[in-house]
């Protein structure tokens, strides 16, 4: 997985969504939908299909966005695409991103922002080999570590300040693990559920550091939405929501309701297979990137003001956000934190 692109197109915000033109629809329970009464909702991810997508995916396999009254097009990622330059120009409804995201619209005024956050901690890892001294961020001080350029302008300056890293430290990181491999004096950034996965194939069993064990509050996975359909569409907007928590629910539990999740990401993305499923839903499960922080007493896709606050203050802090920001203009708490899968 790829890091959010953060810059932002001004002039593309002046596109800003109209929603979906059907007349929205309150479904009854154990009613039947038909599929002429469905409004239709886009939703862009932020890669290609994988076990970290897989909540929307049981959504949309399992028939509970239809429930809600919903026909939802997931549309994936790839590495030539900027999801929030396709949010901002009107191309999608809603995309998958990170807090980092929502606080550069707010910083910007333009009108588009988080609903609900289905990461409670971001999955950015530091990853060390074995045996070599570096088993905490700590140690890694001085030290050569791949990072590639998007994370020098976002989680780098974090670790550069609480953990006195320099900026000579940092080695060119081109998502290709070969360097790191053939060098156990190297350390590089990672995604938990990825990178670790394909090292431990290649014969290492990596040290691997999350950053949100150690200090690093962003969001992940977020729901992004322009105000626009916000506002106007806002019982679409909560019932697309609650169908997407009620799918990470279930797919979290890695019960039989998510094989037919499990069959629409092997399909959209031939390139996946089912053992790096498997390894991604026992990772995010056993470190708590779903169901962890806020989320055990407010549900699944939890967020709170104070989280904002503090996350913010940490970035603006080291640089990374300019003083002065209204970050509650990078959120709403409307559709969230109501229980939805909590515990």
């Amino acid at each position: 997985m790829t890091m959010m692109k953060y810059r932002l197109n001004r002039r593309a915000a002046l596109g800003l969504l109209g929603g979906s033109a059907a007349a929205a629809l309150v479904p009854v329970p154990g009613a039947r939908v038909s599929a002429q009464s469905l409004e239709k909702l886009s939703f862009q991810t932020n890669w290609r299909a994988q076990a970290e997508h897989g909540g929307f995916y049981l959504a949309l396999a399992n028939g509970i966005y239809k429930k809600y009254g919903i026909d939802v097009e997931i549309r994936p990622g790839g590495p030539q695409q900027n999801p929030s330059q396709l949010l901002l120009g009107g191309r999608v409804d809603m995309t998958m991103s990170t807090s980092f995201e929502a606080i550069r619209f707010a910083q910007e005024n333009i009108p588009f922002l988080a609903i609900a956050s289905i990461f409670q901690k971001d999955p950015q890892v530091i990853i060390s080999h074995p045996d070599q001294g570096n088993d905490s961020l700590a140690a890694l001080k001085g030290k050569p570590i791949l990072i590639g350029a998007e994370a020098r302008t976002a989680f780098w300056p974090f670790l550069r300040a609480k953990f006195g890293y320099t900026d000579e430290q940092i080695r060119p990181y081109t998502y290709n693990m070969a360097p790191f491999l053939a060098d156990k004096k190297l350390s590089q950034q990672g995604f938990l559920s990825s990178e670790p996965f394909a090292i431990r194939k290649a014969g290492v069993n990596p040290v691997v550091h999350l950053l949100a064990d150690n200090g690093f509050d962003a969001y992940n996975t977020t729901i992004n939405v322009s105000r626009k359909l916000m506002d106007a569409k806002k019982d679409l907007v909560q019932r697309f929501v609650t169908a997407t928590l009620e799918g990470w629910d279930q797919y979290m539990k890695a019960g039989p309701e998510a094989a037919a999740a499990n069959a629409l990401i092997l399909k959209d993305n031939p390139d996946m297979d089912q053992e790096k499923i498997d390894y991604a839903v026992k990772v995010m499960n056993e470190n708590g990137i779903v169901r962890s922080g806020d989320a055990v007493t407010l549900g699944i896709g939890a967020m709170t003001d104070l989280r904002w606050a503090n996350f913010y203050k940490t970035m603006s802090d080291v640089g990374v956000f300019p003083a002065g920001v209204d970050v509650k203009k990078a959120y709403s708490l409307d559709f969230i934190n109501q229980g939805v899968g909590k515990g």
